[in-house]
C-alpha cells in the first residue's frame, strides 16, 4: 500500500482504510480461533463459543464498515460494534458465575 500511494494509485484515505479493515479481520479471524480450543468445563466452553460468534460478527462488521461508510461513521459504529462484540461475553460469563460456583 505504501507504493501504491508513493505511485499516487491510491490516496491517504484507502490507505488508512485498508490497514484498519485489516485490524478487523484480525479481530473475526481471532473470534474464529476461539471456540476451537479445549475447555475442561461445559460453562467454559460456552462462553469460549458465544464469544467467538461476537468477535466473529463483530469484526467482520467492522471491516466491511471501514470499506463502505464514511469514515466518521466507520469509527463511531465500528468501535460500538467492537465494544459490543467484548462486552456481550463479558456480561455473560458474570452473569453465569453462580452456575460455576455451584458446579465447583
Amino acid at each position: 500500500m505504501t507504493l501504491a500511494r508513493k505511485l499516487g494509485h491510491v490516496d491517504a484515505d484507502t490507505v488508512t482504510r485498508v490497514v484498519i479493515c485489516l485490524n478487523g479481520f484480525m479481530v473475526a479471524w481471532y473470534g474464529n480461533r476461539m471456540p476451537k480450543r479445549f475447555f475442561p468445563s461445559e460453562l467454559a466452553r460456552r462462553v469460549s463459543r458465544l464469544g467467538g460468534w461476537c468477535l466473529t460478527v463483530s469484526g467482520l462488521v467492522y471491516a466491511g464498515l471501514w470499506m463502505f461508510a464514511p469514515i466518521p461513521v466507520a469509527v463511531g459504529l465500528g468501535s460500538a460494534f467492537i465494544l459490543t462484540g467484548v462486552a456481550v461475553p463479558l456480561v455473560y460469563c458474570l452473569s453465569q458465575r453462580h452456575k460455576f460456583k455451584d458446579a465447583t
